[in-house]
């Protein structure tokens, strides 16, 4: 468990706030590239707790601007995409995608008055359809983290976003907690439907697991162990890396190109933006785990919101959970990655993790969180550079499971299949099996 003051040091992520002001060294996802178009309509974003108007202006460049206009304050988000910048319709004045102000025709010309006013702004880059942003404090922004799933030129790259109520860090808990996945998502399943030999056949036959965590330059990783046979053992190994990434263990360690981003839009609201490269196997991403989203609204919560929500507990079926088979049986939930939110959604806002009572099963959350907490405290008391600020390459790792001969070095006999940008073409991903 954690302190109420370590709960709030890590958890809470606005202006300000040690937290926040860690985040805040990074580059960050913001928008999907797809989100603006070129001279349309501007986009409230919500991020890190603070308001933002999104935008791309007719030459294509992509803008993130404080929501309120430096004048008198009324919202750009009502501005016009006007040529080259966003025109505040209160009284014309027009800034550009850097925050400049290019126009202000109420005021005189010679009084050069334009010059001297600038709105807040924040670089942005595209890449892999991702629109990033820097919020922090250097003129000269770090690099942008080495993602493989954001970085593959191909034609399978995708990037998908989704919103979750809740705080960000007990969204991202639920990533690198692998035991609740017997229960939670195949606890209506039996080990003897499964391939013969396949992943999904182990995980079912042992829901419990032997857990070694390590440190890693970016963050951290796990090895869970189960038995599998007499002289084998099945791996599930995860990672994290700073400061909102996880790369879950769906799918065989080695093939898996991808991860995901849960980033903070306030303390309770967080988006979610999985990125993959490669053709995806049957259980490798949040896929089949989603109805369509429902239709974006203008509002700061309006974007990419899930039909499955807090509101209609995510459309629970007590008959289906009475019965107990199938994929969702066990929850009554429909789809994985609403089985997850319904659990950290119920959580409230922001949990209270002093009441919490940890157990062996925890050690991966236990360790991420020594790993945050360190972190943030070196950096707010002796402005500490963050791991993986200035070392993008930390980011180039892969999950999944794998056998290995019983007492092997998981860490050593994994240390090529965890590295992201190497083929593999010798591994067969079907031996996750379906799930």
């Amino acid at each position: 468990m954690l302190s109420k003051e370590e709960n709030e040091l890590i958890t809470r992520v606005g202006p300000g706030t040690p937290m926040g002001n860690l985040m805040r060294e990074y580059w960050v996802p913001a928008m999907l590239s797809t989100e603006v178009k070129p001279a349309g309509d501007p986009v409230r974003v919500m991020l890190l707790g603070e308001k933002l108007i999104g935008f791309r202006d007719g030459e294509g460049n992509v803008g993130l601007l404080a929501d309120a206009c430096p004048h008198r304050g009324a919202s750009l988000f009502f501005g016009r995409n006007d040529g080259c910048g966003l025109r505040c319709v209160y009284h014309g004045w027009q800034f550009d995608a850097a925050g400049n102000c290019i126009d202000m025709p109420n005021e005189p010309e010679e009084a050069s008055f334009k010059h001297r006013v600038k709105a807040t702004a924040y670089p942005c880059q595209e890449r892999g359809g991702v629109v990033w942003t820097y919020m922090g404090p250097r003129k000269d922004p770090p690099p942008l983290p080495d993602l493989e799933g954001n970085m593959q030129e191909s034609s399978h790259e995708t990037v998908r976003a989704f919103m979750l109520e809740g705080n960000w860090l007990q969204i991202l808990e639920g990533d690198i907690d692998t035991t609740h996945v017997g229960f939670l998502h195949y606890g209506g399943l039996k080990a003897e439907d499964q391939p013969p030999g396949s992943f999904s056949e182990w995980q079912l036959r042992d829901k419990t697991a032997q857990f070694e965590v390590i440190d890693t330059e970016g963050g951290a990783a796990y090895g869970a162990r189960r038995a599998a046979g007499e002289d084998q053992d099945y791996w599930r190994i995860a990672q994290f890396c700073f400061p909102f990434y996880t790369f879950t263990p769906p799918g065989v360690l080695g093939t898996k190109k991808g991860g995901g981003a849960r980033v903070p839009m306030d303390d309770y609201h967080t988006m979610n933006f999985f990125m993959t490269a490669g053709r995806r196997g049957p259980n490798t991403g949040p896929q089949g785990a989603f109805k369509p989203p429902l239709p974006n609204t203008t509002d700061w919560f309006g974007r990419f919101r899930l039909e499955q929500n807090l509101a209609n507990d995510f459309q629970i079926d007590r008959d289906l959970q009475r019965q107990g088979e199938g994929t969702s049986g066990y929850s009554g939930i429909e789809g994985i990655a609403m089985q997850d939110a319904a659990m950290t959604g119920s959580m409230g806002g922001i949990y209270d993790r002093s009441k919490e009572h940890l157990a062996s099963s925890d050690a991966m959350v236990i360790r991420v969180r020594r790993r945050l907490i360190a972190a943030v405290q070196a950096h707010m008391r002796s402005g500490t550079v963050p791991p993986g600020v200035d070392d993008p390459e930390v980011y180039r790792v892969r999950s999944g499971g794998l056998f290995l001969p019983r007492g092997a070095d998981w860490v050593e006999a994994t240390r090529e299949l965890r590295r992201a940008f190497v083929e593999h073409p010798e591994l067969d991903p079907t031996l996750n099996g379906p799930l």
